[in-house]
């Protein structure tokens, strides 16, 4: 029997192995330049198909993290890192599993898609469902780009009259953004967390950074680099097209500390009356 197929990024087998994949790059124990264990391993430890693990591989080149060459396996090209400011590393991994350890989570997203933002919070309502974490509250606001608003990036090269990668950038999103409520709103109904609530609003900006703000305490923080890379725009065509690649965008990690001019504070109490002021001044009210 086939992986149970669900979302036009495939089916839950395909999303979770593609989460374990990502997470692994993230924390280190994939590292860029290395390569990934061969196909017959991963089949075994991810427990899904070969066919799905090959989608997962597609995915994950095409993403800029992964290069498979005939004979040479998968190399690890990179993934989101995170550079610390002050003690101890972190990583996007390591922010999520900090957030959630606390009793109340008020997590403030700014991304261009909820992509990379859902791998985390799926990752941690497992986390939830499996007694390691016993979190009381969990308030998520989202910012994401206007859908009815034109964006740079990702646009088919030469061509402007090309829609589908801005169709495909939205169809990733919706699927990806219902998917992450869905996480978290299950822990809510299933009795495991006590108050879920996630918002979601739109705001007639383009993305050139993406930040993680939690407890107005910390934040996390990187700017999109534009590429050139080719991408699927259905049908097994690819066209090459401008674009971003949140996941191999390098974050700062920033804590708001008891001295108002140090340069942690400075930035997420900066950081957080932008957020604010977008979310109440430009956004639409009923998103």
């Amino acid at each position: 029997m086939g992986d149970t197929r669900t979302g036009a990024g495939g089916g839950s087998k395909f999303e979770h192995a593609l989460e374990r994949l990502r997470a692994g790059m993230e924390d280190g124990t994939y590292p860029a330049g290395a390569s990934l264990p061969p196909q017959r391993q991963l089949v075994d430890e991810l427990q899904v198909s070969r066919d799905t693990l090959r989608r997962v591989l597609a995915r994950l080149s095409e993403e800029g993290l992964v290069e498979t060459r005939r004979g040479s396996g998968t190399r690890v090209l990179g993934a989101q890192r995170a550079r610390p400011r002050g003690a101890g590393k972190v990583t996007p991994r390591s922010f999520f599993d900090f957030a959630f350890e606390h009793d109340e989570v008020l997590l403030d997203i700014h991304t261009l898609t909820s992509e990379s933002l859902s791998t985390h919070i799926r990752l941690q309502a497992e986390r939830v469902r499996d007694g390691e974490i016993t979190p009381e509250r969990i308030v998520l606001r989202m910012l994401l780009p206007r859908e009815s608003m034109p964006l740079p990036y990702p646009t088919a090269m030469g061509s402007q009259k090309d829609t589908r990668p801005q169709e495909r950038l939205r169809g990733i999103t919706r699927v990806q953004e219902s998917s992450l409520r869905e996480a978290l709103e299950d822990l809510q109904r299933e009795g495991l967390v006590p108050h879920v609530e996630v918002v979601v609003r739109h705001a007639p900006i383009t993305p050139t950074f993406k930040v993680y703000l939690l407890n107005r305490t910390e934040a996390l923080h990187g700017f999109y680099t534009v590429v050139v890379r080719p991408i699927e725009v259905g049908g097994g065509e690819q066209v090459d097209a401008l674009d971003v690649l949140g996941l191999g965008a390098t974050l700062t990690h920033h804590v708001k500390d008891t001295d108002p001019a140090s340069q942690g504070t400075v930035f997420v109490d900066a950081a957080q009356a932008w957020f604010d002021s977008v979310w109440s001044l430009l956004t639409d009210e009923d998103d």
